[in-house]
């Protein structure tokens, strides 16, 4: 499902104008972002939280030069799902079906 689908099928469920939900989507992913630029990490009960994790300084290897690089610690953003959110999707019918394939 991409981007567009969900603010198609926003758009469908509520009646609400496409521009308006994909206004408010790009607003939504914008004060994600800019919060986890300043540091912040952003949580939604029942659904998961977008943080920031730490990675530790490590020392890597160029294969084609044959050198050692360091890169230095550095964080990411990560999203880490509630356990309600995890325990309907381990229940669901149609997932289940996905991986007896």
């Amino acid at each position: 499902m991409t981007k567009a689908d969900v603010i198609n099928e926003i758009s469908e469920k509520t009646g609400i104008e496409k521009i308006a939900v994909q206004e408010t989507v790009e607003s939504f992913f914008k004060v994600v972002k800019n919060a986890m630029n300043e540091g912040e990490n952003v949580y939604f009960r029942g659904f998961g939280s977008f943080i920031l994790k730490k990675r530790a300084k490590k020392v890597a290897r160029n294969i084609s030069k044959n050198t050692q690089i360091t890169i230095p610690e550095h964080f990411i953003p990560k999203f880490k799902p509630a356990k309600i959110f995890m325990e309907k999707i381990k229940k669901s019918e149609k997932v289940k079906k996905l991986s007896a394939k």
